[in-house]
């Protein structure tokens, strides 16, 4: 991706975080992040099929964020997230959640966000995976692997909605070791 299509994803971007702080995802329509973003109705729709692939893009972008942090490795890669990244990726992702980066929170509590989980939870799949050896020990060989991701999944996502719904009191470093000992 050239410099170019970069600021316009990342005006994007931008522009639909803003419009996230305002209004529910399900009010939002193209044809205000175009104009918020300040680019063409085509140009939108060469970065993103709808303003659900959008969202799809928003979750990728958060998480490739941890994933390069979290590997030390210089991708290239512009991320709409900026930190300095935590030893443990799970802690980072709190971080940013605690931080409210680019509006996370207003997705995760509109009414409609199960699109949002969907992609957050598919995106969080792949994190686990990468992350199974923390938890190997915890795991009894009798239970299947599938199973044991699933269950490290749905504990993160229904941690992530207590810590939201009791006003996020807990440090993302105490929400983080209340996740490990669950596990």
């Amino acid at each position: 991706m050239d410099r170019r299509q970069r600021r316009t994803r990342e005006a994007i971007f931008n522009a639909f975080t803003e419009l996230l702080s305002k209004k529910d995802f399900t009010q939002i329509t193209v044809g205000e992040i175009i104009c918020k973003a300040d680019v063409g109705r085509a140009t939108f729709y060469s970065h993103f099929e709808t303003k659900d692939y959008l969202l799809k893009e928003f979750c990728e972008e958060l998480f490739c964020h941890i994933f390069d942090t979290a590997s030390n490795e210089e991708t290239g890669h512009k991320h709409i997230f900026n930190c300095d990244g935590s030893d443990s990726v799970f802690l980072h992702l709190f971080e940013h959640l605690q931080k409210n980066d680019n509006n996370i929170l207003a997705l995760l509590s509109s009414q409609n966000n199960e699109l949002f989980l969907k992609y957050f939870r598919s995106n969080l799949e792949v994190l686990i995976e990468s992350q199974l050896s923390l938890f190997e020990s915890r795991r009894d060989n009798e239970v299947p692997n599938s199973f044991w991701k699933n269950y490290i999944v749905s504990t993160f996502v229904e941690t992530l909605k207590w810590w939201i719904n009791n006003g996020m009191k807990e440090t993302p470093e105490t929400i983080t070791e209340y996740f490990y000992k669950v596990i």
